[in-house]
C-alpha cells in the first residue's frame, strides 16, 4: 500500500488550496482516509475522514465549513479542498488510511501513512 500526498503550498490568509492523496497497491475498498495535520512543536491532529464506501464525511472543529473532503473512485484519490485559509491551519498535512469503514480521530489507528505535504498560510 502507497499512499501519496501533494497539493501543499504557501497561500495568504483567505486563500485556497486543494490536496490530493492517491492511493496504489490494494484493492479491497472497505477502508477510510484521514487527512492529519502537524505543526512545529504541536502533537499531530485529525482533520476530516471520508469512508471510502459509502462517502461519509467527518471534520475536526475548527476546520468544519472551511474544508471539504472528497473522493473519485476512478482516481483512487481523496481531495481536501481548503478554504478561507488561516494561519493557525499552518502545518505539514498528512493523508492515513486505515482498513475498515470507521473514520477514526486517532492517528494511531492508521495502517498506512503518506509523505506529508507542507501548508504554509502567512497572514
Amino acid at each position: 500500500v502507497q499512499l501519496q500526498a501533494s497539493g501543499g503550498g504557501l497561500v495568504q490568509a483567505g486563500g485556497s488550496l486543494r490536496l490530493s492523496c492517491t492511493g496504489s497497491g490494494f484493492s479491497l475498498d472497505d477502508y477510510a482516509i484521514g487527512w492529519f495535520r502537524q505543526a512545529p512543536g504541536r502533537e499531530r491532529e485529525f482533520v476530516a475522514g471520508i469512508r471510502w464506501s459509502g462517502g461519509n464525511q467527518y471534520y475536526a472543529d475548527s476546520v468544519k465549513g472551511r474544508f471539504t473532503i472528497s473522493k473519485v473512485s476512478a482516481k483512487n484519490t481523496v481531495y481536501l479542498q481548503m478554504n478561507n485559509l488561516k494561519p493557525e491551519d499552518t502545518a505539514v498535512y498528512y493523508c492515513a488510511l486505515r482498513w475498515g469503514s470507521t473514520v477514526h480521530r486517532t492517528d494511531q489507528l492508521y495502517n498506512y501513512w503518506g509523505q506529508g505535504t507542507q501548508v504554509t498560510v502567512s497572514s
